[in-house]
């Protein structure tokens, strides 16, 4: 008995893909409509003299709302997967055809229909039609939850935290979708959802009661269905479910929902940036777009993971086109490939060049005359710079007095140079070598005061190559142990995008010669960082995977700072990026010149460490050169 109610569903279902079936259906269930207006008003069987009315009642009435439904693409909905805007959309339509019969009854009067019998028939109508799309809703097994299942697959108890928009539309599309995931009911920190019914699912509780809840319903999935939240508050929930053994998955921020979709397939695994406790960024996109749209903007060091992004945010505030410009001929290609598979229709102009370069970084400006320039192009690894300071002088330094000079020379309105919080009273050639680059802006602001030059500096950022977070997951994908330096090492974390938006943001602000920094918050323990990471694969701390400690590395400092003097700060148009001056040179080097000091010291093998020194005189790495 059961399999036949199932292939009756099943052939039900199935009619509901048929555009012409459908409307078919309407037709009848309308002139049915029509009938019992007549049959209610007058008599069951209805008389002979009413019979010719009823027909050209039929005719019109059903003609009309099905035409009115073809128009509005009721007849390309799959019904068996319809969600409420597609029944709002169904009794706009119905209202309108409704309305437009009865303006069409009364003014030409074309049979005898009594406004009683006109009442039920479109009561009727509505009743019958809606009706037939929602048994076809109703009727889909997957609507139901916990029914959908697959031969040989475990279901999983299911709870889904976050009662809100988005978590109910996850949960339509689970019930629909639902795969091994068994639903039972949501959990949301809202008393006044505490209790009540969403989608067909209970409420069970708040996030507080989520081990209890876990214990009781033998939960061994939750989502997470909060975009919007802070990551102090995913870290909350996190902190609640890691001991439980339960896997946990999430939908992406809001960022990268841009597109609005909610849907199972956007579910993923929870990971680090989920829980480091920042708030969503916003950027004014306006000021943004006013300044990138229309104009040639190069963007050095493209290739790489800020790079790429600076790229990838650019394009969506319509340059006239991107000259996307790298040492390495294959970051620059796998950036061009990536854009092959999306709508680019921005000009891109690759070139692979060295930015120390002088000759082939003058061809490019001759060539394209950039109007904004974003300097991303840097040697970051603190440790192998350590080793080679007259590498880290000549790109990190030489590289960006180059652009700088060209911008300058060739009128570009603006350039914006990436930094890094290590050129804070540095204690590595890296840093040291970045803080030479700030000087060296400040002294071509003088010297070209009709572009705009800034300095963007903030710390570290998830997911760029060489990075910690890379490195933690390569150890524990082995089987450990990860490695940390010192126990009380902390370091301020962004996430790739966030930065980025930021710094294009600062971009806008800029009026010249600024230094902006970036809120990042507070900073993070690289030995707490470790720990979750190893949670997150499945790993207990300590017991699964080892935390060995091998202590400073050359170069490295427990903390960094941000900027000299804190009382030199002050906030801009943006909360979340404040600004000081470009500082000026110091006296030895002024005195001299820090670009010529640079130039000179770059003949020589080992003066590159001297210049450090003189040009950066807090700097407090070693004094012996090893290059």
């Amino acid at each position: 008995m059961r399999d036949t109610l199932n292939e009756v569903f099943d052939i039900w279902k199935n009619l509901a893909g048929h555009g012409f079936i459908v409307a078919l259906l309407d037709f009848v269930f309308l002139a049915f409509a029509a009938y019992l207006g007549y049959a209610i008003r007058l008599t069951l069987f209805i008389p002979h003299v009413s019979l010719v009315d009823l027909a050209r009642v039929v005719f019109v009435f059903s003609s009309l709302m099905v035409f009115v439904f073809f128009l509005g693409g009721q007849y390309w909905t799959l019904w068996t997967q319809a969600g409420l805007e597609d029944y709002v959309r169904f009794a706009r339509l119905y209202f309108a055809g409704a309305l437009v019969f009865t303006a069409f009854n009364f003014s030409t009067r074309f049979a005898f229909l009594p406004r009683t019998s006109l009442a039920i028939m479109l009561f009727a109508g509505i009743i019958f039609c809606g009706g037939l799309r929602v048994s076809w809703r109703l009727t889909t097994p997957s609507s139901y939850p916990g029914q959908t299942s697959y031969p040989g697959q475990e279901q999983l108890e299911t709870l889904i935290v976050g009662a809100g928009e988005t978590g109910t539309l996850l949960a339509r599309d689970l019930l629909r979708h639902s795969g091994n995931l068994r639903l039972r009911g949501f959990v949301d920190d809202d008393p006044q959802k505490d209790g009540k019914r969403i989608s067909g699912l209970e409420v069970l509780g708040e996030t507080k009661d989520l081990p209890t809840l876990i214990r009781e319903y033998r939960v061994k999935v939750v989502l997470v269905a909060m975009p919007s939240a802070t990551g102090r508050k995913i870290r909350a929930i996190y902190d609640r479910l890691a001991p439980l053994g339960v896997s946990v998955r999430v939908l992406p921020s809001l960022r990268e929902l841009a597109d609005g979709e909610i849907s199972v397939n956007r579910l993923r695994q929870i990971r680090l940036e989920d829980l480091l406790g920042r708030e969503p960024v916003q950027i004014d996109i306006q000021k943004v777009a006013a300044y990138l749209r229309g104009r040639s903007v190069m963007v050095t060091g493209a290739g790489g993971s800020i790079g790429s992004e600076i790229v990838q945010q650019i394009l969506r505030n319509d340059p006239k086109e991107v000259i996307l410009l790298g040492h390495g001929e294959q970051s620059i290609y796998l950036l061009l490939e990536s854009f092959r598979k999306l709508p680019v229709r921005v000009p891109l102009r690759p070139i692979v060049a060295d930015v120390a370069d002088e000759i082939a970084m003058r061809a490019a400006f001759q060539r394209w005359q950039p109007q904004v320039v974003f300097h991303a192009a840097a040697h970051k690894h603190v440790p192998l710079m350590e080793d080679n300071p007259r590498e880290a002088l000549r790109v990190n330094a030489l590289g960006t007095l180059t652009i700088a000079e060209l911008a300058g020379e060739f009128r570009a309105e603006r350039m914006v140079l990436i930094s890094t919080d290590k050129a804070v009273n540095p204690s590595s050639v890296m840093g040291a070598s970045k803080r030479v680059a700030e000087l060296l802006l400040g002294e071509t602001q003088k010297r070209f005061p009709e572009t705009i030059y800034m300095a963007v500096r903030f710390g570290n950022v998830l997911g760029s190559r060489g990075s910690v977070v890379p490195k933690f997951e390569e150890q524990i994908a082995s089987g450990g142990p990860v490695t940390v330096t010192d126990p009380a090492m902390k370091r301020y974390f962004m996430l790739i995008p966030e930065a980025v938006s930021l710094v294009i943001q600062a971009g806008a602000i800029g009026q010249g010669g600024e230094l902006f920094a970036l809120d990042m918050g507070d900073p993070i323990s690289i030995a707490e960082m470790a720990e979750i990471l190893i949670r997150l694969h499945g790993y207990e701390p300590g017991r699964d995977i080892a935390i060995t400690y091998t202590g400073m590395r050359p170069g490295e400092k427990l903390f960094e700072e941000l900027f000299y003097d804190p009382d030199t700060v002050h906030p801009t148009a943006h909360p979340k990026v404040f600004a000081s001056t470009l500082d000026t040179i110091s006296e030895n080097a002024e005195t001299r010149g820090l670009a010529l000091l640079l130039r000179q010291s770059l003949h020589k093998s080992d003066s590159a460490l001297s210049l450090l020194h003189e040009a950066v005189p807090e700097y407090a790495g070693s004094i012996v050169n090893q290059d």
